[in-house]
């Protein structure tokens, strides 16, 4: 984590004392950064302030209603300021080049994606309620398999919709 400014001083110390340590357990009690330090810095000049014209685009491509009132648009704001903030902290955050970047939050050890591999050993069970039929070899159920008359649809998509005609989903074209 870069620390450059005169307000990063007690996270500096906290850093000190805390990278030097062998015992993670000991490492992993203290903390090194909090959310509360970030929200109480005040803005620089070199942020970038989110405008108005900004917000309402942002909010279009996002499909998200405007604000109603100047209070919430002031709110929404600020709110998208400190999310900014907060996204500006996590990118200057100096990370060696040891460490690998995530693919996604998973485990991603050797034992966790050798868990997540689909195998023929994996499949066994499925593959083995199917057989090849005809000289396409076209797989089919086996007939002890087959699923049970009505609980193949027991779920009624349908049933969902919001406004229905007969059997046909009705949909408001108008815009609102």
């Amino acid at each position: 984590m870069q620390l450059s400014s005169p307000s990063d001083v007690g996270v500096r110390e906290r850093l000190g004392s805390v990278s030097g340590a062998k015992d993670p357990g000991k490492f992993l009690t203290q903390p090194t950064w909090s959310l509360q330090d970030l929200l109480e810095k005040q803005p620089t000049e070199s942020e970038p302030q989110i405008s108005e014209k900004e917000l309402h685009h942002l909010l279009r491509l996002s499909a998200l209603p405007l604000p109603k009132d100047g209070s919430d648009q002031q709110r929404m704001q600020k709110d998208l300021q400190s999310q900014l903030k907060f996204v500006k902290e996590i990118q200057d955050i100096d990370i060696p080049d040891s460490v690998k970047p995530l693919q996604s939050i998973r485990d991603e050890t050797e034992e966790g994606l050798k868990g997540l591999e689909v195998t023929e050993e994996s499949l066994a069970d499925e593959l083995a309620k199917e057989e090849v039929v005809g000289i396409r070899g076209r797989i089919r159920r086996k007939d002890g398999f087959k699923v049970a008359k009505g609980e193949e649809q027991k779920w009624h998509p349908l049933k969902l919709a919001p406004r229905m005609v007969g059997r046909y989903v009705a949909v408001n074209t108008a815009k609102d």
